[in-house]
């Protein structure tokens, strides 16, 4: 039997030990596999949900996640902290990237459809436009076809506000779009949803069709994050060794991603300069939702993040809720405090106990204090980058894990108000890039349990400079009637 035949690729002789232990604790064998293969499905496949505003799109999302994560509003432009969602339909797992509630270009629609169609598409494997049934086709809804068809990805057309069966003649007027069946939907009410979204799942790949690497040992693929005028774009013409990149003070210079091939450490790296968006002044209230969807985008194509943090100010909600971004998609992890250079003693003093306080959840990130100005120990962001990887793709066999977790159970356990503390019964590690583990327990493991096992997991096991992904799976009860 190939090793690939079991679900988390996990090797014979460590499958027959894991499920031995499994089926002496009550699991059942069909269950743990399917446990093991959604843990280890890599990054997610990106359904995109595009359309002019108010067509009902982040209400749309809301459905699909089941639950009230979007921000709804009837004012175009609404600035969001988040823009991507994980989703399960029909047993897959997907992440939606909500395009709603983009404000519109007074100088003109194509400029604003080009700027909502293109960043949302750019991280997408399929896309859902929707369009508002009750209005019809529109010039706008045109002109987001028109660059959907360019960008070669499967589309589904949503019919959005239709109530009851008397308005499902409004949705049949779309087919003029061109782009095949609309789905009746209302997003409101949930009618049609379930089959939109079998739609989407017939036309979304299984796995994101943009890999990591362009080719087996080809450029590792490094996302390079930051606020606006943080030095990102100088730090890119710093490790080229030449002006790749516009260098202005004025905050948002760059307006799209430089994907550049670079020798640095005695290896080709590919960096995304990722810089916010302003495209025009008035369109100043959604640029921070502009930047997230295009940092977004990186991310999902990425293998590790770079995120630049200016040392010169104090470190901001933006820089917190970026490396929150790269923790989430579960990319490798580095932390570069820029423009060390000026670096007083009295703003040392100040940055390290704001680092105390503010990063103290991703302690287990390499930090290098650069200046991407002078080039002050750039030569130390390579070595960084490397370790945070291979945590990223290291995998520890089973039975050393069990024997940790056995330690763990041992030890004394935190008292617990109202009940019995869940024991750990084993687990595995089902996945790599980023590490995931699998843990099967006699009960719930409320989150600080969750933070101390990752922290134990760390001290044990090393992991630095990558995120760590846990599920757990609860056994039912022994004699429990369905």
């Amino acid at each position: 039997m190939n090793d690939q035949n079991h679900p988390g690729a996990l090797g014979d002789a460590e499958y027959a030990e894991f499920m031995e232990l499994a089926t002496q604790q009550g699991f059942d064998a069909e269950e743990i596999d399917s446990e093991l293969a959604a843990a280890d499905t890599g990054p997610l496949p990106v359904l995109a949900v595009v359309g002019r505003p108010n067509v009902g799109k982040s209400t749309l999302v809301n459905r699909i996640l089941g639950r009230r994560e979007a921000v709804v509003e009837d004012r175009p432009g609404v600035t969001r902290d988040r823009v991507t969602y994980e989703a399960e339909w029909a047993g897959r797992r997907f992440k939606i990237v909500d395009t709603g509630g983009w404000e519109q270009d007074v100088l003109g629609i194509q400029a604003s459809v080009a700027a909502q169609a293109e960043f949302a598409i750019e991280a997408a494997d399929a896309v859902v436009l929707v369009v508002d049934a009750t209005v019809g086709a529109t010039d706008t809804d045109e002109a987001v076809v028109k660059l959907l068809r360019r960008s070669g990805k499967p589309v589904v057309l949503c019919a959005n506000k239709v109530d009851g069966f008397s308005m499902e003649t409004e949705a049949t007027y779309l087919w003029s779009l061109g782009l095949g069946e609309p789905h009746p939907v209302s997003a409101l009410h949930g009618r049609g949803t379930g089959d939109m979204l079998d739609a989407v799942l017939a036309v979304m790949p299984d796995a994101p069709a943009d890999t990591f690497a362009t080719a087996v040992g080809g450029p590792r693929r490094i996302a390079l994050i930051g606020r606006p005028n943080v030095g990102k774009s100088s730090l890119l013409n710093k490790v080229a060794g030449e002006e790749r990149v516009v260098v202005d003070p004025v905050a948002g210079t760059t307006r799209d991603p430089v994907d550049e091939l670079i020798e640095l450490g005695g290896k080709t790296w590919r960096f995304v300069d990722t810089a916010g968006i302003r495209r025009r002044v008035h369109l100043q209230d959604g640029a921070d939702y502009y930047a997230s969807l295009r940092t977004a985008a990186a991310l999902e194509k990425a293998e590790a993040a770079v995120v630049l943090i200016d040392v010169s100010e104090p470190i901001s909600v933006q820089d917190t809720r970026l490396i929150t971004m790269a923790v989430d998609a579960g990319r490798a992890l580095v932390i570069a405090y820029n423009k060390w250079d000026v670096l007083d003693e009295e703003r040392r003093f100040y940055l390290e106990r704001e680092i105390e306080r503010d990063l103290v959840q991703v302690g287990w990130a390499p930090r290098v204090n650069i200046s991407a100005r002078t080039g002050r120990h750039m030569e130390k962001l390579v070595p960084a980058i490397e370790t945070a990887l291979a945590s990223w793709e290291s995998r520890g066999p089973t039975g050393k894990l069990n024997g940790f977790l056995g330690e763990l159970v041992a030890a004394p356990p935190p008292p617990v108000r109202g009940g019995k503390q869940p024991r750990i019964l084993f687990g595995t590690q089902a996945g790599t890039r980023p590490p995931r583990f699998v843990l099967f327990a006699s009960g719930f493991l409320e989150a600080g349990d969750r933070r101390f096992i990752e922290r134990r997991l760390r001290e044990e096991f090393g992991f630095e400079g990558t995120p760590i992904h846990l599920s757990v799976r609860v056994r039912e009860k022994r004699g429990r009637k369905k």
